[in-house]
């Protein structure tokens, strides 16, 4: 752990790319996830075949679901099987006034939203309002879910907004300003909701119909379950964001719109082969991996935070095999059964997993959970046989190869995280790593007050450590700092003190580059914190 100056350095890497462009294409739908889960509980809960639709498998029927689907009487299916076709065919209900919130929802609210946030990541409210503009032409011109071009128009659409503005920065004259920028923009909106209309509609398409058809490929010739050939080791390295959220989530949507659920939400969020991996070492692991393995696995089969076994998979990597086989055995199973989510699961526990999968009925909760099993099991039963193969030159080797395993973990995501901190704390590792890093003392004559986490994705982790020194503020009697959590990607510079795990450091800085900068490797029991506090207490009684 180290304190570094305000002085910013450029972190490079293949890697940091690939995980920065990961990040940003998850930073688009994440943050609007709670809109995807509202959308899938609506079509779980009111489509024909839901809890209370007209055929429901349950018998039960709520007579105004009709007008929640959409369509008017009890036939109605417009918004949910064929909005878009309902209203290419003159079907009767008018599209626009009667097809409920189904439809609506997946055409236009969750692809504007995603939009939105493409385009406020890139130029802030200006950049958010021009892609939402813009992506509305692309929705109209086509018809299907259009999660891919916004995904595409809403960034390409902020960051020419941003070029636009360059050109007569510093040179409009005082008293005309939201003159210009109201009417470039509205003006600019239009131009590109114009062409996503005629010209990227259309190509979006294209671009959507060979997904699908790679997609419907891989099913028909029963290869699917070889996508876990990528994504379990991307899992481990902490690229999972970039497939799951930039390509399984959009096209599983639109298949969810047309068949009620996509095994497509499940090929990452399964969590059988993370329990089947922590159970493996619970068994047949030496060692602190054995003692902690029970406990990471309660956490990641139920809170959902599948990074935490991801130092088990490291410290072994041959395991990783095991998750392959498990993997692809779940696949297998949901393929082969018609097993799948009516929405995203996220994040990837059971109990999201079962919240998603009960909508299409019982039958299909059952062959999720079996899915589940499988997974758990295959891959309990391959790293079982690895770790019984090595064991006896694990346990003459064993020393700090978990704990590397813990930070090799961390250096891959490129940031630190609760789970990984709490894995360090219970195997004994954070102390290690803690006096490891802590050469450099907090200390700086600049006044704190404004104390921010910074992470990715300005959620879990973050969160998680802020919640942390907050309580450590507390107990020490320290009032007066106020301890928030963010992205890297929304610090603005008013950060007296930012606080990341050190392979984040780099992007902090650059991001705020006067704000004072704590590197730790432990969010959660990292002794700088300590520091932090003693710090803030003696300015505070300094000042008195």
């Amino acid at each position: 752990m180290t304190t570094t100056s305000p002085a910013a350095t450029k972190a490079g890497g293949l890697r940091t790319g690939v995980q920065r462009f990961g990040t940003f294409l998850s930073g688009m739908i994440m943050p609007n996830i709670a809109a995807f889960i509202a959308w899938g509980f609506i079509t779980m809960l009111f489509i024909p075949a839901g809890f209370f639709g007209v055929d429901s498998p349950f018998g039960w029927h709520w007579y105004p679901v009709a007008e929640l689907v959409g369509g008017g009487g009890d036939s109605a299916i417009i918004g949910w099987q064929g909005a878009m076709t309902a209203v290419a065919e003159g079907a009767d209900g008018n599209f626009f006034g009667y097809v409920g919130l189904v439809g609506p929802m997946v055409t236009y609210l969750l692809p504007l939203l995603i939009a939105n946030t493409a385009g406020r990541m890139v130029y802030g409210e200006r950049g958010g309002v021009v892609a939402t503009i813009a992506t509305m032409g692309v929705i109209v011109g086509t018809n299907i879910p259009m999660f891919l071009g916004a995904m595409i128009m809403g960034p390409l659409a902020a960051w020419i907004t941003k070029q636009m503005d360059k050109l007569w920065d510093g040179k409009i004259r005082p008293g005309f300003e939201m003159l210009v920028n109201n009417f470039s923009a509205g003006i600019l909106g239009m131009l590109l909701a114009i062409f996503g209309f005629f010209a990227f509609g259309p190509v979006m398409l294209g671009i959507s119909a060979v997904l699908g058809g790679a997609v419907d490929w891989l099913v028909a010739l029963n290869l699917l379950p070889l996508v876990s050939i990528i994504v379990e080791p991307a899992k481990v390295l902490f690229l999972n964001n970039a497939i799951n959220h930039g390509v399984f989530t959009p096209l599983g949507i639109e298949q969810a719109t047309e068949t009620g659920k996509s095994i497509l939400f499940l090929i990452e969020a399964n969590p059988g082969p993370g329990l089947g991996l922590l159970l493996a070492f619970t068994f047949f692991g030496v060692g602190v991996a054995k003692a902690s393995a029970p406990g990471a696995a309660i956490i990641q089969f139920f809170g959902g935070i599948h990074e935490i076994y991801f130092p088990y998979a490291l410290s072994k990597p041959t395991t990783i095999l095991a998750l392959i086989a498990g993997g692809a055995a779940g696949v297998t199973t949901n393929m082969v059964l018609g097993g799948g989510l009516a929405f995203p699961a996220a994040p990837g526990s059971i109990i999201a997993v079962t919240a998603a999968a009960i909508g299409p009925g019982v039958g299909n909760l059952l062959v999720v959970y079996l899915s589940v099993v499988i997974a758990a099991v295959v891959t309990f039963l391959i790293t079982g046989v690895i770790l019984r193969a090595s064991r006896k030159r694990d346990l003459e080797a064993e020393g700090d190869s978990f704990g590397d395993a813990i930070a090799q973990t961390e250096a891959n995501k490129g940031k630190s995280s609760a789970a990984m901190d709490a894995l360090r704390a219970s195997s004994g590792a954070g102390a290690a790593g803690g006096a490891a890093g802590a050469g450099a003392g907090v200390a700086t004559d600049r006044r704190i007050e404004n104390i921010v986490f910074a992470c990715d994705a300005g959620m879990g982790s973050s969160a998680m450590g802020a919640s942390v020194l907050r309580n450590k503020f507390k107990k020490a009697g320290v009032e007066g700092v106020t301890v928030t959590n963010q992205a890297i990607a929304n610090l603005d510079g008013t950060a007296d003190l930012v606080i990341t795990q050190q392979q984040l450091t780099d992007r902090a800085q650059a991001q705020s580059p006067n704000s004072i900068h704590v590197s730790v490797d432990n969010f959660m029991n990292s002794p700088k914190y300590e520091e932090v506090v003693e710090m803030v207490r003696e300015q505070r009684d300094s000042d008195a």
